[in-house]
């Protein structure tokens, strides 16, 4: 097995952040229905930046490990930053090949955070369509 698909299971086995956090500014949840993959966000925003995130979910070992990876990269981190973050970010995050048939369990994370962040801004939620679309781009 290479390292990345080994990096993978890690995080799957030992998820970074996987809590809910008591008192968050913003939690949201977002759902691949093609497979029932869950993910539940919870951000702590301070001014213009996000001082910490928790999650909870279930479903398959990209989409979970996918969380965790990205939970990484969110504390401390400004929201500009954070809302530009794209589907080619996640793909060079995960590291391995992402096939047609994962494509929404790998970006689930990304359409979790940024659909918090936009929640939060009370801005129009980003639509599974519109991601992909972003993706192909």
């Amino acid at each position: 097995m290479d390292l990345y698909a080994e990096n993978i299971l890690e995080h799957y086995r030992n998820p970074r952040g996987k809590k809910r956090l008591p008192k968050p500014t913003i939690s949201h949840e977002e759902v691949n229905a093609g497979c029932g993959d869950t993910l539940t966000l919870d951000l702590l925003i301070k001014g213009n930046n996000v001082e910490r995130c928790g999650w909870v979910g279930t479903g398959c070992a990209i989409s979970q490990a996918g969380m965790s990876l990205l939970a990484e990269k969110i504390d401390g981190k400004p929201l500009a930053e954070l809302s530009a973050l794209s589907p080619k970010d996640i793909r060079a995050l995960l590291g391995v090949p992402i096939s047609q048939r994962r494509l929404k369990c790998a970006m689930l994370p990304l359409l979790a955070l940024r659909n918090a962040l936009r929640a939060w801004k009370k801005e129009p939620l980003l639509t599974w369509a519109e991601l992909l679309e972003e993706d192909a781009a």
